[in-house]
């Protein structure tokens, strides 16, 4: 996939530059050891004009993952949400995937650095998971232990786990992998939250060993509104597998059905489940073509 070309436009630093002339220094603790924070957003053409869903979530999270490893922010969210829609128009964007990422001074020690610098970069993307449901299977590799790493944060770093899980399991003939925790409980996948129904309640994974998406939080959110109960709990594989259905959600995924988790087929038809609707209820939220921000 072409992610720019000679016209492509990023923010770097406070100034719009060619994506093709922008650089960044090989010495940088970034490249070297994967210390850096990152988001993804989405922008979604709607009737009213084109809109960033949850720009402010999506930056106070990026500030808040600095903020938990040290790493300095500097910047300020209101004049973030308003580059980043100028970047959109300098690109042409309508439907877009906004990647900002906030990366480290050269510097080849172990400390976090004094000094960062900020890139906005956006491309046109799709579905990241198709809008099929998925073939899933359980990982061998397990989320990183929350004693080992900031796992609330959205680090660069931390993203060599789920590079691993996704290659091992699409290797292996499979859409997307599940990680489960270091105590054997469904975590989540590697770029995705995921809820399981059942008897007609949702069940997520608590937070703790999982990255607590803002995604989620917006289905969570649409229960609410909907009067879906929602049940934040430890889920063994036994319970997944005797589920009724299942899904994952995610910026980049959205919300997408899973058809089965390893040999375990989920009997209840997709178009029937609680998930089908959600993706539905989402899809009219993010193109505003239900107004739930009101009671959201």
């Amino acid at each position: 996939m072409n992610y720019y070309n000679s016209n492509t436009v990023v923010y770097l630093n406070g100034e719009f530059v060619k994506a093709n002339e922008a650089n960044t220094d090989l010495y940088g603790q970034s490249l070297h050891y994967g210390f850096a924070a990152f988001e993804g957003i989405r922008a979604y053409k709607t009737h009213n004009a084109t809109r960033i869903f949850k720009a402010r979530e999506h930056y106070e999270r990026l500030k808040r993952s600095c903020d938990l490893t040290g790493i300095p922010f500097n910047w300020d969210i209101d004049d973030l949400i308003k580059q980043t829609y100028r970047l959109l128009e300098l690109n042409n964007l309508k439907d877009a995937y906004i990647r900002p990422l906030v990366f480290s001074e050269p510097q080849m020690t172990l400390i976090a650095p004094e000094k960062t610098s900020i890139m906005l970069c956006a491309w046109e993307w799709g579905a990241y998971l198709g809008d099929r449901q998925l073939k899933v299977c359980i990982s061998s590799f397990e989320r990183p232990n929350p004693k080992s790493t900031k796992i609330e944060a959205k680090i660069s770093g931390n993203y060599v786990n789920s590079i691993l899980a996704t290659t091992d399991a699409k290797n292996r003939g499979f859409d997307e992998a599940l990680l489960l925790d270091a105590n054997g409980f469904v975590a989540e996948a590697p770029g995705a939250n995921i809820f399981i129904e059942k008897n007609g309640k949702l069940y997520t994974p608590t937070k703790g060993n999982i990255l607590p998406g803002i995604t989620r939080a917006t289905i969570i959110e649409l229960c609410r509104v909907l009067d879906i109960e929602v049940i934040e709990k430890e889920i063994t594989l036994d319970f997944l597998k005797s589920a009724d259905g299942a899904f994952l959600c995610g910026t980049a995924a959205e919300v997408v059905g899973i058809h089965t988790v390893d040999e375990t087929v989920f009997r209840q038809r997709w178009r029937d489940s609680i998930g089908a609707t959600l993706q539905r209820a989402y899809k009219n939220l993010v193109l505003e073509k239900v107004n739930y921000e009101v009671i959201i």
